[in-house]
């Protein structure tokens, strides 16, 4: 028997951690894959992990404070992923791999993905504006050919679930794999590498969200 993956769910302060590990566990059985994910705010965990899960909700300046109360864990995140360790970040997790957050002033972020996360205006066709938090079930575009591994078994047009006010802004079109429409183009899912993020929350998206974290753990960047 192969040795279970080493998952690290890092708690920030924020996250719906046990959900994340729940679906985590949900989407390794029921694709054959043997982990060990456990939720963590060790850095020398985070450093003996083979994939790490960083979520986050709520503010993008409290979840990064969050992040770095504790000890080494930024210097743990930085060396892993230089390292080529998978990384995923979800909701506030992915938005905080940007650059900056600019929610209740400027907050430095962990600079992978180029951008601001900034708030978001939607419009209706109208000029009415749509109602924030983005709340609800919104489809996933993506150029289907040529796909990041990640949206493997996907199509475009499947949905994930959305809560956020915040969204990434100024961004590389290289580093956006999927977006949403809500008055306008969203950044659903960013990537780089061997570093990912979902704006959406996938332990919320059912189907979807269990496929992209089978594909996460199976993913070989």
């Amino acid at each position: 028997m192969s040795t279970p993956q080493r998952i690290a769910v890092v708690d920030p302060g924020s996250g719906n951690l046990a959900s994340v590990l729940r679906a985590l566990d949900r989407a390794a059985a029921d694709n054959g894959l043997a982990i060990n994910a456990h939720i963590t705010r060790d850095a020398a965990e985070v450093l003996a992990a083979d994939r790490i899960v960083l979520p986050g909700q709520g503010a993008f300046a409290a979840c990064w404070a969050g992040l770095n109360a504790l000890p080494g864990m930024v210097a743990a995140l930085e060396r892993r992923v230089a390292a080529g360790t998978p990384l995923l970040g979800i909701c506030v997790g992915m938005q905080i791999m940007a650059e900056r957050g600019l929610e209740h002033g400027t907050t430095p972020g962990l600079g992978w993905i180029k951008g601001d996360i900034a708030p978001m205006d939607p419009r209706a066709p109208d000029g009415t504006p749509l109602p924030l938090p983005q709340m609800g079930w919104n489809a996933l575009e993506f150029p289907e050919a040529g796909a990041h591994p990640l949206l493997a078994g996907i199509r475009p047009g499947e949905y994930g679930y959305f809560v956020h006010s915040y969204a990434l802004a100024g961004g590389r079109p290289e580093e956006t794999l999927a977006t949403a429409e809500y008055g306008g183009p969203v950044v659903a899912i960013v990537g780089r590498g061997n570093i990912a993020g979902t704006q959406f929350h996938v332990e919320k998206s059912q189907t979807v969200g269990l496929r992209i974290l089978a594909n996460f753990l199976r993913w070989q960047p």
